[in-house]
Formats: structure tokens, sequence, C-alpha cells
């Protein structure tokens, strides 16, 4: 019996396997650039140890917020480099203390300023929101399209809108008032913008799509100076030793002098590739640390530059769009690590003075937010599969992952969590470690006195409540007393004056009476004293024999007083 001929025909099948293999990894160098890494020891490195934060620990007196904490801006450093430093980690697992639930894309973290956590969601509404529990301040709607985070400071929470009307194709900035919402300034903008603006010795560092990068005075929006990109300018503008760091869509990198805009270099990605695709675009925001700048690319590579002159220190290829800011850190036991995602579903944390790669999680397809490291966890989102994890930044091992997230997930205060989910915002406090760091005891010993003042404020608005209707009805009685007493008032009045109306009559009438019988002949003269004769026409009426007869005739007299 013959053999099957497996082996011989398995043989083609994988030539062929190989060659479209071959074609696969061509066009996909093709298309994202196909430079492959590069590194170049001799580029300045500057060493650098991390100040790590204390959280707030014991007895909070007074507001548990009153740390004096802020995160005031994106990347919470004016360098961008998303990395919070403690010696403590609020690590997992997490209670949560409270939620801001709601249906608009929450597609950037927001700031935290004293007692307030600042949140801009897509559809241009700014909130303010209590770092305590939760409770929203107050909430303005700025604008209808809105992709950043906002910037505060010193009272005053400035905001970015891609579109200030629906369908404008115009942006606008905005400063408003930290403690009630209130508008100090606006300024339009003939763009879309959608840089998470940059605060700095008092003035707001912001880009737009067309290119212009504006200085603007935080006091009242005056514009300082301008200058230009070679394309548009997505994402934030990161600050470091004077100068000014920012990407643009046309495939540069810009350091500008922070004093007045003038260029000190630019360099190009290069890469293009075919029908104008992977043509190097910079949408990720630049972090600057250790004199060098890191940035992510749409050619699907990773970025280091001398911060100095723009030279390029390493060159990491990933395969895929690199839309993600860059994370960068040294945590405690570990080395300067850029940490960063890509497009191919990978999430590389990477030597940040030679790029070699410490260790890679294949996370999912689409992570496209940055990541943020909260003292030794690194937090990274997945937009794919919405989903977002929390890993040991110096092995890459998950400590905590939930089915929830998409963009940039969460910054600290070093004591809570605040996550952004895709479309909600979570405060999450370490199991056994609430935000007021108040012994358990204390707590409900607190909370039986809370529940007793409102046992007694209860009782004592109930009293109230009965006295003021007490006082009603006994007011009412009053009331109808007193009308009934002025109504007998009244008819006792109106009785006296009809009396004293009929005596007055009746004295009247007594008076003429008296008068006109003291007068002759019963009637009365007006003259006394004599006066002329008085004369009066007398007829008498006689009937004769059934005859009627009348006799007329004058009689005069005169009248004299009664003595």
């Amino acid at each position: 019996m013959t053999p099957p001929l497996r082996g011989k025909r398995l043989l083609p099948r994988l030539a062929f396997g190989v060659v479209v293999l071959v074609l696969v990894v061509g066009a996909a160098l093709l298309l994202f650039g196909g430079e492959g890494d590069v590194s170049n020891p001799d580029v300045t490195f500057k060493e650098g140890k991390e100040s790590a934060l204390a959280p707030a620990t014991g007895r909070v007196r007074g507001h548990p917020a009153d740390d004096r904490f802020e995160w005031p801006v994106f990347g919470f450093k004016k360098s961008r480099t998303n990395f919070l430093p403690l010696r403590s980690t609020p690590r997992p697992p997490y209670r949560q203390a409270w939620a801001l639930r709601g249906r608009v894309l929450l597609e950037f973290s927001p700031v935290l300023c004293r007692r307030r956590v600042f949140l801009l969601k897509n559809n241009g509404a700014l909130y303010a929101i209590s770092r305590l529990d939760g409770r929203v301040s107050w909430k303005r709607k700025l604008g209808t399209l809105a992709a950043a985070s906002p910037a505060c400071s010193h009272g005053v929470v400035y905001a970015v809108l891609l579109e200030r009307t629906r369908g404008s194709r115009a942006g606008r900035v905005v400063a408003i008032s930290a403690r009630d919402g209130h508008t100090r300034w606006s300024r339009r903008l003939p763009s879309r913008a959608e840089g998470s603006p940059l605060l700095d010795r008092g003035r707001l560092y912001i880009g737009s799509e067309d290119g212009t990068v504006y200085a603007l005075r935080a006091r009242n929006g005056r514009i300082v100076w301008t200058t230009k990109g070679a394309g548009a300018v997505k994402g934030a503008i990161a600050y470091d030793s004077g100068k000014l760091y920012f990407g643009d869509y046309g495939g540069k990198l810009h350091a500008v002098r922070r004093s007045d805009g003038k260029k000190l270099w630019e360099v190009s990605a290069g890469g293009s590739g075919p029908l104008g695709l992977g043509d190097g675009n910079f949408y990720s925001t630049p972090a600057v640390r250790y004199g060098r700048v890191y940035i992510g690319n749409t050619n699907g590579e990773i970025y280091s530059f001398s911060s100095s002159d723009g030279k390029l220190a390493w060159r990491k290829s990933t395969g895929d769009y690199v839309y993600a800011s860059p994370a960068v850190g040294q945590v405690r036991g570990g080395s300067p690590t850029v940490y960063i995602g890509s497009y191919d579903g990978h999430f590389y944390a990477l030597d940040a003075r030679t790029g070699r790669t410490r260790w890679v999680r294949a996370l999912g397809p689409k992570i496209s937010g940055g990541a943020t490291v909260i003292g030794d966890l690194v937090f990274v989102s997945d937009l794919d599969k919405r989903t977002t994890w929390a890993l040991g930044a110096r092995t890459g091992a998950t400590d905590w992952k939930t089915h929830r997230g998409a963009f940039n997930p969460a910054i600290s205060d070093g004591r809570r969590i605040y996550f952004t989910a895709y479309s909600s915002l979570f405060a999450l406090d370490p199991v056994g470690h609430p935000f007021d760091r108040r012994p358990k005891d204390a707590r409900e010993r607190h909370a039986a006195q809370r529940r007793a003042a409102a046992r007694r404020g209860a009782a004592g608005r109930r009293a109230a409540a009965r006295r003021r209707a007490i006082g009603r009805r006994v007011a009412a009685r009053r009331r109808a007393i007193g009308r009934r007493v002025a109504a007998r008032r009244h008819a006792a009045a109106h009785r006296a004056a009809v009396r004293i109306r009929a005596a007055r009559r009746a004295r009247a009438r007594k008076a003429r009476q008296l008068k006109y019988r003291t007068a002759p002949h019963g009637h009365h003269h007006s003259h006394g004293k004599g006066g002329p004769p008085r004369c009066h026409r007398h007829r008498h009426v006689y009937d004769v024999r059934g005859k009627r007869i009348v006799l007329r005739h004058n009689h005069c007299h005169t009248h004299l007083r009664r003595r």
C-alpha cells in the first residue's frame, strides 16, 4: 500500500504561505513607514530621580479634601509625563466611593484642584464635582463638541472647544470661575481646537486645527504671540525649561521658545506610505523628561528626540497607529521607562534611554488613550474592548481589571483613584482606606452623632411647625373676634346716629310748633314790630235755595309782637 503524499503536498503550501506572509509584512512596512528600530546611544540622557509624594494620612482635620493637592493639567505636570510618584500606592481591591454616571462620551480624564474635580464632556459641558462625595456643584454648557481635558489654577478653569456651535467648524477657549461657573472671559478661534490647554506663569498655550499655536494671557484671554506648525496641531503642548514642544499633522515635531514663540528646532517623522497613508502625523501629546521628548506617531513609530536640538535618540516600531500619549517616569525599584500603547493591540514598557523593550502586554486591538502611572501601577484602557487594566509598572502583571473604560483612564490625588469609564466617572478608594482616613470607630461615632443631630433637627422642625400652626390659629381667632367687635361697634354707632337725627328732627318740629303758636292767627309773618299791613283775600261760599253764592273781599290787618 502506497503511503499518502502529505509531505510532498505540504511543501508547496508552506512556500505559498511564506510568500504571502512576506508580501503582507512588506505592505505593512510600506504602510507604516517600515524604517525599523533605531538607537543612538550618544544622544544626551539626563538622569533624574522622582520626588515621591506622601498622601495625607492619619486624622484629617477640617474638610477631607483640604490637602492642597492639584492635578491641574492633562498629564499631571506641564511636561505631560502622566506620572504621579507616590510613597504609598492606592492599591486594589477598590471600593466605589461615588459615581457620576451619564451617556455622553468621556474621551479625556478630568483635572483636580483643591476640593473639586473638573470634567469636560465631549458635548462641551463642563462639570465641577466634589472630590469628597461626587456632588455636582455646577455645570456649564460651553459649546457643542470638545475633546480635551480642562486646566485649572488659582480659582479659574480653562476649557478648549472643538465647536462652539453645532457645525460651526470653529473653536473657542473659555475661562470659568471655579467657585460658581461664571464666565470670566471667552475668545473665539477661527478653527477647531482639541489640544488640552497648558497653563504656565500667567499664560495659556493651545494649538488649533489650522496649525496655529496661541499664547494667551490667562487673566483676560489677550493674544501674546502666535506661531504656525506644518499642519493641524491636535495634541496638547508640553513645556520644559523655557521651551514648548508640539507635534502636528504635517509630520513635524517643533520646539519653540516660551517667551515669544520663536522656533528653536523642528524635525520630521518621515515614513510616507503608499496612497498617502502612514505619512507620519503626530496626534500624540509629547512627554518631556530626562532631556528627551517622547511621542507616538500614526506611522506606527514611537520616537525619542533630544529636547535641546531635536536629534533622534531612538525609534521603536509597533506596526500600527500610535495615537496614545506616553507616560514617562521611574517607579521605586525600577528604571526610567516609557509606557505607551498602540493600535497593534500591545502595550509597551520601553527603556527611556535606549528604547529597548522592558516588557510588552497584548491587551486589545485599539489602545487609543494615554496611560497613567500612579505610584507603581500603570492604568491603561482599550477602546475596542472597553476594558481597563492596572498593571505592575516593573513587571506588566495585571493587578486589577474592569470591563469599563475607553481612552484616558485615571488620575489620582495619592489617596483615591478617579477612574474615567466610557461615559461615567468613578471615585475608587482602596478597601480599608477611606478618603477621610478616620478610624472605623470614629467614623461610626461621627455617623451616630450625625444621625442624632438629624433626629434633633427633625424634632425641632416638627415643634416649630406645631408652634407656627398654633400661632396661625390664635391669630385667626383674634381676627374673627376683632371683626365681630368692630361690627357691633359699627351697629351701635349707626343706631346712635339714627337716634340723634330723630331727636334733632323732634326738637326742630317742637320749636316750629312753639313758634307758630305764639304768632297771631296761628301763622307766621316774617316781619315783626308792626310793619306794613297784611292784606288777605277772603272767600265766603253760601248755598241759597240750591244756588251756590261766593263772596270775595279783602281784609287788611297788622300784627303786633306779644309782650
